[in-house]
Formats: C-alpha cells, sequence, structure tokens
C-alpha cells in the first residue's frame, strides 16, 4: 500500500573497484556486483549461508569474483568442448572460459516487492553482439528473494538467424565440509567424467565428493538436494527449463592453484550449476525468448 514502510533496506556500495548492492529483507541478506549481474553471497536469518563467497574474492573490473553465482553465456565452460551449433556462433580469436558476460557491467532494471518477496531484475544490451560473437540479443537477470532464493535467466534473439548456446548459473553452495556431504537426486542420471578422457557414465547411489569433481549430469528430471549432517539441513535445488547439471569441487590439489581460493576453500563449498550444456544446448529462433531459471531453500535435515 502506498505510504507503506518497504519491508527491505537496499544499501549501494564501493567495495574496491566495483559497484554492489547490500540487500536485507525479512528472510535473509544478499550481495550482489553490477559486474556480471552476480549474486555474490546469500544468507536466510539464522541460517549457515546458502550461497558460498571466497574469503580471498578480488572486486576488479572484468574479472570474476570467485564464488556467488556467475552467469556463463553464451558457452559453458572451454569453448572447443561445446556442441558444434555454440562453437559456430562465435567468430573470434580468443574465447574466455564460462563465455563473455561475467566481467561485463549489466544495467539496474528494477527493484520491487512482489507477493510476499523483492525482486531484482537486471539486463545487458547486447544487440550490437559481443566482442568475437556478432549476433543481436538481450540477456535478463531475475533474482527473487523469498521464502525460496529464486534466479531467472533469460535470452531474447533480436536478430534474424537462430541462435545457439550454452549457458549456466554457476553456483557455489556453501557447506560445512565437502567430505561429509552427499548429493540426492542424480541416481542414475548419465554424466560426462572430465576428468577421465570425457567418457560418459550413469550415476550409481548418491554422490559424494571424495577428490577432485568436474562433472557434467544429464537428462536430470527431478529437484536435486545436498545433504549436509553437520549443520542438519537440506539445500534443495529445483531447476527449471534446464536438463544437465554440472558438479564442481577442486579438492586439494586443484585448489592450490585457483585464484581468489585458499588452499582448504574445498572444504566449504560445492558448485551445482544449474545448465543447458552439452546435448542439453539451447536454440532460440528469431524474436524469441528462452528462460532458464533455478529455486534453492533449505530444510532440516532428518534421521
Amino acid at each position: 500500500m502506498s505510504g507503506d514502510t518497504p519491508s527491505y533496506r537496499v544499501e549501494q556500495v564501493q567495495i574496491d573497484e566495483l559497484p554492489c548492492w547490500r540487500i536485507h529483507t525479512a528472510h535473509g541478506e544478499a550481495l550482489i556486483a553490477q559486474q556480471g549481474a552476480q549474486l555474490l553471497s546469500y544468507q536466510t536469518h539464522e541460517q549457515p549461508p546458502l550461497v558460498w563467497l571466497s574469503e580471498q574474492a578480488e572486486y576488479k573490473h572484468g574479472q570474476s569474483l570467485r564464488g556467488g553465482v556467475p552467469v556463463c553465456w553464451p558457452w559453458f565452460g572451454d569453448l572447443t568442448r561445446n556442441p558444434l551449433p555454440v562453437r559456430g556462433m562465435h567468430s573470434g580469436d580468443s574465447a574466455p572460459a564460462h563465455g563473455l558476460v561475467r566481467g561485463l557491467d549489466w544495467r539496474l532494471d528494477d527493484i520491487v516487492e512482489e507477493q510476499g518477496a523483492l525482486c531484482v531484475r537486471f539486463a545487458l544490451d547486447a544487440r550490437h553482439g559481443l566482442p568475437g560473437w556478432p549476433h543481436q540479443a538481450e540477456l535478463s537477470l531475475s533474482m527473487r528473494f523469498g521464502e525460496r532464493l529464486g534466479l531467472e535467466l533469460t535470452t531474447r534473439n533480436l536478430g534474424a538467424e537462430p541462435l545457439a548456446i550454452s549457458q549456466a548459473l554457476h553456483t557455489y553452495f556453501a557447506v560445512s565440509d565437502s567430505r561429509e556431504i552427499a548429493i540426492d537426486g542424480l541416481q542414475g542420471c548419465r554424466y560426462i567424467e572430465t576428468l577421465e578422457n570425457w567418457e560418459e557414465r550413469r550415476q550409481d547411489g548418491l554422490l559424494r565428493i571424495q577428490g577432485e569433481t568436474d562433472r557434467i549430469y544429464l537428462d536430470v528430471e527431478r529437484p536435486l538436494a545436498i545433504r549436509d549432517p553437520q549443520w542438519r539441513r537440506r539445500l534443495c535445488i529445483a531447476a527449471s527449463q534446464s536438463r544437465s547439471a554440472v558438479v564442481w569441487n577442486p579438492w586439494v590439489e586443484k585448489a592450490k592453484r585457483l585464484s581468489q581460493f585458499a588452499e582448504d576453500a574445498w572444504q566449504r563449498m560445492l558448485c551445482i550449476e544449474t545448465a543447458r550444456v552439452w546435448d542439453d544446448l539451447q536454440r532460440i529462433a528469431p524474436g524469441a525468448s528462452a528462460c532458464m531459471g533455478v529455486e534453492i531453500w533449505s530444510e532440516p535435515l532428518e534421521g
């Protein structure tokens, strides 16, 4: 109602080189960077964080921060490992890992309360293409902070030719100890074992992290959950318009080589990336839009 005091507070802050927003709602607190429209951290009240941010994150222009939810678009990971239609959209000499939009400033379009949640919307105008990607498109990212955290990435094709893209919401989840958790919901799914010659395999039982992990899961048809016994919670992950997911943890040796990453940080995080990758690539007709989203929430772990 007009004149009511808002149930949220938004502070614009400058952290080193990057403009950011701190958002406080009835449900929790978030930090968002304008660069990459990157949700950096999110924590519900009186709970451990849901979304993990590296203690060594560097707030520098043109450099994606380690942690949060980087947006990978219009390809995921190494472009040369993407399907031929996605590779064919690129015409440049260099192809940064995870695409072209993580280091760009997005436009904050709106902050509005809707049905008991705070919605924050960002947009990126690529109607003149991007370096090495000469296609017309517009991106929008909506973040919804309510009883659940919701993220939705939308691509609109403004050109006269179809687009072929791969993409991911590269979510870093906070966990008590990656060696103690289990991931439920991937049982029976095909996956690509990228650390062993990109072989196709099938998941048998719950997934546990017992070493460096970098897998592309396919035919993911149901919500996933991270069972965290030390924090006595289930982190629930319900994707929409996505049938693929990437599970990543660098473990001991790779952690030593990563930027913005403490040597023991692998114990405190796990990436489960809501994705459209491998044979789940996204095709968008001229004038059409396509969305991909995820809802994330915490429940008590029983038993």
